[in-house]
């Protein structure tokens, strides 16, 4: 049974679920299935990931635990609102959760791969696939609210 500090991370190899206990947090855990490494030290660090073109699929699609990413721009008035939510999620749901931002007019391949067509978006993966999406400055009841099956 898992217990309530542990977490549920996925095999980047085999894409299984693995259990870590709380106690063994931010160190390289071994898959049970296939026995590959996983990585977990980079889900602990309580602040957004900075994403871009060149990274997204290894940060996000063979992401060990679901993903909310921030699509924001400069400019955008609403992004620099939903900003500090996005940071604050990031500190609650280290090691459940990935939170990553991703500047659309830095990374267009991206952006233009998941039709972005306003910002801020935010985009939630689970298993290397797109889940859902919040298009607009959501509060943060309603990012909660979509994010909680992924919470587990």
């Amino acid at each position: 049974m898992t217990q309530e500090k542990d977490y549920i991370v996925r095999c980047a190899s085999c894409r299984t679920k693995n259990r870590i206990p709380a106690d063994k947090a931010g160190l390289t855990a071994k898959c049970g299935k296939c026995k590959s490494s996983i990585e977990t030290q980079e889900l602990f660090i309580g602040k957004p990931l900075i994403l871009d073109d060149t990274d997204f699929s290894a940060k996000v699609l063979l992401s060990p635990v679901p993903v909310l990413v921030d699509c924001w721009a400069t400019w955008c008035g609403p992004c620099q609102m939903i900003g500090p939510i996005v940071e604050q999620l990031a500190s609650e749901w280290k090691g459940r959760i990935r939170v990553c931002k991703l500047n659309v007019d830095e990374n267009p391949a991206t952006s233009a791969q998941y039709s972005i067509m306003s910002v801020p978006t935010l985009l939630i993966f689970d298993n290397g696939e797109l889940k859902d999406s919040i298009a607009g400055a959501a509060p943060k009841h309603q990012i909660v609210r979509k994010m909680a099956p992924y919470l587990g």
